[in-house]
């Protein structure tokens, strides 16, 4: 099997470590080669985090170049726009709806760009967008966005149902396990 590659991108606090670890866990288990690579940067203080997750037969680098990405999950509309440039043209972007003010846009500096995804729909790229956020709520637990989106990516790889909610399982405190299988569910049935 070809390299396939996924790149997880958000805000900082949004969960997008969670999300790259428990697809990497599931990818493992599938038996794949996988390597995953996270760019943290400002992440603490509401930046841009960024992760890099590879699988295949065999995975020689954790990074994806541009061009290379076969999904792009999106915890924010700016994220999916500032990092669009790395998806393959056939790739998919999968986006959370929500809207994150970045510092330009808090500061009065710039305006938040509302039109970001119909401009990236408007140059043919494939945008998968969601409201994560009320989904998670309808969990009964905002903060579970991540895995909302993690069941948005699941529709698309051909990995059964249930190994997911087993790396879900195992993946996070037992305490969250129960919401965070119904934000799954929310998001894959979307």
């Amino acid at each position: 099997m070809e390299t396939k590659n996924v790149m997880i991108v958000g805000v900082g606090g949004q969960g997008s470590l969670l999300a790259s670890k428990l697809l990497g866990k599931l990818l493992t288990q599938e038996g794949f080669d996988v390597k995953v690579s996270e760019v943290h940067g400002m992440s603490q203080r509401g930046g841009s985090v960024v992760t890099y997750v590879r699988f295949g037969d065999k995975v020689y680098s954790p990074v994806i170049a541009k061009g290379e990405a076969d999904f792009i999950v999106s915890f924010e509309k700016i994220e999916a726009a500032r990092y669009a440039d790395i998806l393959k043209k056939d790739g998919k972007i999968i986006v959370n709806s929500q809207m994150i003010d970045p510092m330009p846009v808090i500061t009065g500096a710039a305006e938040y760009p509302v039109t970001v995804l119909d401009e990236l729909r408007a140059k043919g790229v494939f945008v998968d967008e969601i409201d994560a956020l009320s989904l998670a709520r309808q969990a009964g637990n905002a903060k579970s966005v991540n895995i909302v989106l993690m069941g948005r990516l699941a529709k698309y790889f051909d990995i059964p149902y249930d190994k997911w909610v087993e790396a879900i399982k195992v993946s996070v405190k037992p305490q969250f396990v129960e919401v965070n299988l119904k934000a799954f569910d929310l998001g894959y049935n979307f």
